[in-house]
């Protein structure tokens, strides 16, 4: 999971209520489609495209286990990634998922961002 830097910019995205509990919630933060996913005590957030078929839909994947690891599957195509690191677990390291830190905060979910540089600001 991507850990927080000074650099990073958190943003409120609702009350954690709002978030159920074995499932996941799209988000929009500083125009980025997030899937944040709410599994027991721990909170993940990774991108919501697909990098298989470019979708944006992970958020409605369904969350499991890979061992002791959380892992969520696409639902159209069924690749499983790692809420932990965002790897595939196929092992086709070029669908690898982007993470970002989570949190919560006097019941608000936050989500870290940083600036890239890659989107033209």
């Amino acid at each position: 999971m991507n850990a927080a830097t000074p650099q990073t910019t958190w943003t409120a995205v609702g009350p954690a209520v709002n978030f159920p509990e074995g499932c996941g919630t799209a988000v929009l933060v500083d125009g980025r489609q997030i899937a944040v996913f709410h599994a027991g005590r721990d909170w993940f957030a990774v991108q919501n495209q697909c990098p298989h078929n470019l979708q944006m839909v992970l958020s409605r994947g369904l969350l499991g286990d890979a061992g002791r690891e959380t892992k969520v599957t696409c639902p159209l195509h069924k690749n499983s990634f790692s809420l932990v690191d965002g790897r595939h677990l196929g092992g086709n390291e070029a669908w690898c998922l982007k993470t970002y830190p989570v949190k919560v905060e006097a019941g608000v979910v936050m989500v870290g961002v940083e600036e890239d540089s890659s989107r033209g600001r």
